[in-house]
């Protein structure tokens, strides 16, 4: 009742103001007020007039006058006008207003969503009205607001759509974004993705940034799902597309059929062509008639130039092709008049192993062996006789035509010294000649341009043994030689060194006799003995069981010693010595000396004893005790002096 009371107090003051306010219009007014009296009636009669019965106590009491069942049943009817919204999925939502910071969303839930305005810059023209995906980051934040988010909204959808392009092998649109090292950044719905160099297109590209603003079209080729990594290919759509064409152009190929193209890329090999869909290669040996040493030389990229194809494979797609061929072969305009025996003039533009190369027009070649290149023998390396670049003049040595081959010599241009070598150095003269060559037989020498010959090793030296030529001479230095042998047709000359001397080994026989002493010293220890310096120079040699000293050691290097010689060898100059032999031949006569004296004894025991038997014969009985004993000291002897 304490409410009704407050209720009919507030209506009455509310009356009463209404009222005073009434009184007090003026004329004008009240005149204003009376089209107005309608709404103030209208309005008091909103007001309403507690009645008597009216139970002011009723929200202390149990609400209505419905059951427990009925509660239920409008509740589940209240909850069902709203939407189950759960985190982390997308919902759709109606734009109910936009201002300067939010978009609020209706989504069907007991309250409004906001999305801040800076996720839709990308929709200018957004208004009220327009259906958005968002995603539903929480139902609910701690001031009971439900928070949604558009970007993520997009990236899922984004996600799921290159997913979905990937399994089914979709294009998909992308914008370029920027260029990066390797490649290019893509937009893809809102994702970025990699493209790679290598897959923006079937050629080369030099300059990424052309591509940098553009929208294009993408096959996804690669998801990383761990680091969210996308990698795209334009390339496979292009190559996509041509494969039918190649399909289409190989079918049409024909050999000498001549194709216009593009230069596609250069290698050191040769040029790759775009032929309209399909690439052929073009070799650097069908590039030109002449020599080049890199394609460049002659052709440039992005170059359209003709070609005729040389040959194709159906299934490898593999097209070969041909530039020089379009143009005649310049054999073709090799002079009539050249003939074996002719002089020509060219550049060396190949030097080999086994020779060089003469350009005498581009695209004709001939072929300068190295035995073609002097009259000397020693020549071994055409490198050191020519350079690529040289222009020399050569003599053509043989000509074919037909199957367009050359061989040419410059040692024909000057005179061939073996013609008069009879002459100027015949056998038993001296000369001086430049070491050129050593081998491990001997050393090459040249007497003159074009006269070369071998000094064996066995012609160095009388005294000295040479193990290898480089131990006596070395290249460029002066011999004098002597002609042992001349051998005109063969062009070989024998030649020698020591025999400018006598043969000490004929005086060293006199010397070095057998069983005669010199003093010498150990030079150098080897396994099987040693090297000994005797006089004059001769190197002797002594094995090892004759190196032992009479302690039982053996002689060592830098050691000074006596040495007997126990073999020379005057052919094959050898001296064989032995230390021990000394000693032990000095011990053996010491011995003997010994034997012989002891045995000188013996003898002059014998003699005594047969004396004394002699005697006994002719002695008495009366003497036989004194000779039995005297008989017995003379055999005693006797056998000690045998048994010495």
């Amino acid at each position: 009742m304490a409410k009704k009371q407050v209720a009919e107090k507030e209506l009455a003051a509310k009356t009463a103001e209404l009222q005073g306010e009434g009184g007090r219009l003026t004329e004008k007014e009240t005149i204003e007020s009376e089209a107005d009296s309608v709404s103030i009636e209208s309005i008091k009669s909103s007001l309403a007039t507690p009645t008597e019965d009216f139970d002011w106590d009723a929200d202390e009491k149990v609400f209505g006058n419905y059951n427990d069942a009925d509660r239920k049943k409008f509740e589940d009817m209240y909850a069902g006008t709203f939407n189950q919204i759960t985190k982390g999925e997308i919902i759709s939502g109606i734009v109910v207003s936009i201002n300067n910071k939010d978009v609020v969303l209706n989504v069907g839930f007991k309250s409004d969503g906001l999305v801040s305005t800076s996720e839709f810059r990308d929709t200018p023209d957004l208004k009220i009205g327009d259906s958005v995906d968002v995603f539903v980051e929480a139902p609910e934040d701690a001031n009971g607001q439900l928070i949604l988010s558009r970007k993520r909204a997009k990236t899922q959808r984004s996600w799921e759509a290159i997913n979905e392009a990937l399994e089914n092998d979709r294009i998909i649109n992308g914008f370029v974004k920027s260029r990066t090292k390797g490649g290019l950044i893509v937009d893809i719905m809102g994702v970025e993705a990699f493209l790679p160099g290598s897959q923006i297109d079937i050629k080369p590209i030099r300059d990424y940034d052309v591509y940098v603003g553009k929208t294009m079209e993408f096959k996804v080729v690669k998801i990383n799902h761990e680091f969210k990594n996308v990698v795209v290919s334009h390339k496979v759509l292009i190559e996509d597309d041509l494969e039918s064409q190649k399909v289409e152009i190989v079918s049409k190929l024909e050999k000498g059929q001549v194709l216009e193209g593009t230069v596609k890329n250069i290698t050191d090999f040769g040029v790759f062509i775009d032929l309209g869909g399909v690439d052929g290669l073009l070799h650097i040996t069908d590039i030109s008639w002449g020599r080049i040493e890199h394609p460049k030389e002659v052709l440039s990229l992005d170059e359209k130039i003709n070609v005729v194809v040389l040959d194709f494979d159906d299934e490898k797609k593999r097209i070969a092709l041909g530039l020089k061929q379009l143009t005649p072969h310049p054999w073709e305009n090799l002079d009539a008049n050249l003939a074996v025996g002719s002089k020509v003039k060219g550049k060396i533009v190949t030097v080999a192993d086994y020779g060089a190369f003469l350009e005498i027009i581009p695209g004709v070649e001939g072929l300068i062996h190295v035995s073609e290149m002097s009259w000397s023998q020693n020549l071994r390396n055409p490198q050191e006789f020519l350079k690529v670049g040289d222009e020399i003049e050569a003599e053509v040595l043989t000509l074919d035509r037909d199957d367009r081959k050359m061989s040419l010599g410059i040692k024909q241009l000057s005179n061939d010294p073996w013609q008069e070598v009879a002459a100027k150095f015949p056998v038993g003269s001296k000369h001086q000649a430049t070491v050129k060559n050593m081998t491990n037989f001997g050393v090459f020498v040249e007497i003159e341009e074009g006269i070369d010959g071998l000094i064996h090793i066995s012609d160095l030296s009388w005294s000295k043994k040479v193990n290898h030529p480089n131990e006596f001479t070395k290249v460029g230095d002066v011999l004098d030689v002597v002609v042992l042998e001349l051998d005109v047709d063969n062009r070989k000359l024998s030649l020698g060194h020591k025999q400018l001397e006598e043969n000490p080994w004929d005086t060293f026989e006199t010397i070095f006799t057998l069983d005669s002493v010199h003093q010498g010293t150990v030079v150098k220890v080897t396994d099987k003995g040693a090297v000994i310096a005797l006089p004059y120079g001769v190197e002797g040699f002594v094995p090892t069981k004759h190196m032992v000293k009479e302690d039982g050691s053996s002689v060592k290097a830098e050691e000074t010693n006596d040495f007997k010689i126990i073999e020379f060898n005057k052919e094959a100059k050898r001296i064989v010595v032995s230390h021990a032999r000394i000693w032990e031949e000095v011990k053996a006569e010491v011995l003997a000396e010994e034997r012989a004296t002891k045995k000188k004894e013996a003898k002059a025991s014998i003699t005594a004893v047969k004396k004394v038997k002699d005697s006994v014969e002719k002695s008495t009985l009366g003497d036989l005790d004194v000779l039995a004993q005297l008989k017995s000291q003379l055999e005693g002897e006797e056998s000690k002096a045998k048994k010495g």
